[in-house]
């Protein structure tokens, strides 16, 4: 589209400030982060900013689709059950010694974060965590942090340990430099490591909140047993009155959950309803206080409509479950599985009013009550998982070493070189699909397409951001400032920046950012850019200052019960520290 003649300045400011709106955007959270990238690759394509074919070349680059393939790799390994033996080993650890279970499943998450995306990682290992702090008598809230920590170092070991490193080295192959090896960052990676745990043990369990979940913030919820709908019949007393105003609904053990007329639930604002004729109530009550409701002549005998004997539980809203960017009310739980929804935490917020408007996003935990098969079959179907409670959806455990097999070929032939790590990847997932390690339909399903369509469009966004001359806008400005800078002080301003702009918006969009402006500024200085762009990799991945920073971080947020503030004063130390030790040992590796 050539409808704009801008002067290459020109197009370099209209990049930038793009870039920029995109930002606040980011920020704002008004769109989804990968439908913000997508907008603003239309607006550059639409002035003319970004040539077509330069947003065409983005599809050549290895590093999105070698991400595809890996997440179908960690599918396989997910349910062949390849990744729950040591997980089921460490927790029958956990009565005969608590430390030594900790230690175990901790160390797990490290070296599995190292090879499969860390993500699902963190998702397979929250009611791991969750249970194992119930037999020790602690809250979830000391141990889900550490978990979110130890799976993003573990992702900074090798280059596929996480999206990010894999994203940074296809940026820096298309601005010229050579490919990244599997385990070229791995001593950099290991004494990260193990500085971070050490600073966990030293300091960090010191600074670890005592939170309650959800669930535990909701009195009295453990002694509640049952849903019993009880109708008012035309002789009741009840009838005319407001539903909130009734004390029998009030009393110690009782608790209202919904008022149901005709086929309309009227639970989304109960101060309004006035009973009616013929209204069922929906109760959840205990086992003492539901003899008392039967025998009161204000309901319709409650054995004659039913009494359901529930559970509570806390369901972890994951990048996979289908629930993502539906409103809650369009899905009819209710009427469909017959559980309701009492209360959702985001962030740091615990939502209990207008449910049916809310838009369901990654990270969110929802509040379910219902019988446990209707909550079970609920979350088979919608893909949710029961924070409280680890699940067994493995299935085909004879194919475990075939998976495993498939994934020590891709660490070990692409440690030596034999062949790129896109190539082996792609002929590993043929091997777990061939081998029906797992089905089609469930691999493609790992795939986060959401993911995906971010990497292309940030990737797009570096591509106008180099084409237009808004890198060598920025080069130019900064360059004179940084090029008499010794090599520590120059490594940490790269990380520095990156750090910060990490915590504050999506990881993988500050890294196509910040790359080709970390190459720029090492080729106008005249130093080697390789060791700005592994200052880059690392502090996009080592985000533990906020929960927004990293998908990991999200995802413990709110079944650790956690506040903003709880992340800020223990991550602060650690990305501080872990950025001066990243600046001290990065010119020692890769020399400048």
């Amino acid at each position: 589209m050539d409808l704009f003649a801008f002067s290459q300045t020109t197009q370099a400011v209209l990049a930038l400030l793009t870039v920029v709106g995109m930002f606040v955007l980011f920020l704002k959270e008004v769109y989804p982060t990968e439908v913000v990238a997508i907008g603003g690759v239309a607006v550059l394509l639409f002035l003319g900013v970004l040539p077509y074919d330069a947003a065409l070349n983005v599809l050549s680059n290895p590093a999105p689709w070698t991400i595809a393939a890996m997440f179908i790799v960690m599918g396989a390994l997910v349910r062949t059950g390849a990744l729950s033996t040591f997980t089921q080993l460490a927790d029958g650890q956990a009565k005969k010694n608590p430390a030594l279970a900790i230690i175990m499943l901790l160390a797990f998450v490290i070296v599995a974060s190292a090879f499969v995306s860390n993500t699902p990682v963190v998702v397979v290992m929250i009611p791991v965590f969750t249970q194992l702090a119930r037999t020790l008598g602690t809250s979830a809230s000391k141990l889900l942090i550490p978990l979110s920590y130890a799976a993003i170092m573990g992702g900074t070991l090798t280059l596929i340990g996480t999206s990010t490193n894999l994203l940074v080295d296809g940026v820096a192959r298309d601005q010229g430099l050579a490919p990244f090896s599997i385990f070229e960052v791995t001593p950099l990676g290991l004494i990260i490591v193990a500085w971070g745990m050490l600073y966990l043990y030293l300091i960090g369990r010191r600074l670890l909140p005592d939170r309650a979940s959800m669930a535990d913030l909701l009195s009295n919820r453990s002694q509640m047993k049952f849903f019993t709908e009880a109708v008012i019949p035309p002789e009741s007393n009840l009838v005319g009155r407001e539903v909130t105003g009734v004390q029998l609904f009030k009393r110690d053990g009782v608790r209202l959950i919904d008022v149901i007329r005709g086929d309309t639930s009227l639970r989304r604002n109960l101060k309004e309803v006035t009973l009616q004729v013929g209204d069922r109530v929906v109760l959840r009550t205990k086992m003492t206080e539901l003899l008392s409701l039967q025998r009161n002549k204000s309901l319709k005998r409650l054995d004659q409509v039913g009494a359901v004997e529930t559970t509570t539980v806390e369901a972890l809203i994951t990048p996979g479950c289908r629930m993502v960017g539906r409103r809650l009310g369009s899905l009819r739980l209710r009427r469909r599985y017959g559980v309701y929804p009492l209360a959702v935490h985001r962030r740091n917020q615990n939502i209990g009013q207008q449910l049916d408007q809310l838009v369901v996003r990654v990270g969110d935990t929802l509040l379910l009550e219902g019988a446990p098969e209707d909550i079970q079959r609920l979350s088979a179907d919608m893909d949710m998982v029961d924070v409280s409670q680890p699940s067994e959806r493995e299935y085909r455990r004879g194919h475990a070493p075939i998976a495993l097999g498939a994934m020590a070929g891709i660490v070990i032939l692409a440690g030596l070189g034999v062949a790129p790590i896109l190539l082996l990847s792609l002929l590993a997932v043929a091997v777990v699909l061939l081998t029906r390690c797992i089905d089609a339909d469930e691999a493609f399903s790992f795939v986060d397409g959401r993911l995906l369509s971010l990497i292309f469009a940030m990737l797009a966004i570096g591509a106008a951001l180099s084409s237009s001359g808004a890198v060598s806008l920025i080069v130019t400005a900064l360059a004179p400032a940084l090029e008499n800078l010794p090599p520590f002080l120059l490594v940490w301003a790269i990380y520095l920046l990156t750090s910060v702009l990490t915590e504050l918006v999506s990881n993988n969009a500050v890294a196509v950012v910040v790359t080709p402006i970390a190459v720029g500024l090492a080729q106008a200085i005249g130093v080697d850019p390789r060791p700005l762009v592994v200052a880059v990799m690392i502090a996009a991945s080592a985000s533990f200052a906020t929960p927004i920073g990293y998908q990991t971080n999200m995802l413990v947020f709110g079944p650790g019960g956690y506040k903003f503030t709880d992340f800020m004063r223990v991550g602060i130390p650690l990305n501080l520290s872990i950025g001066v030790l990243a600046s001290l040992l990065i010119p020692f590796f890769w020399p400048l």
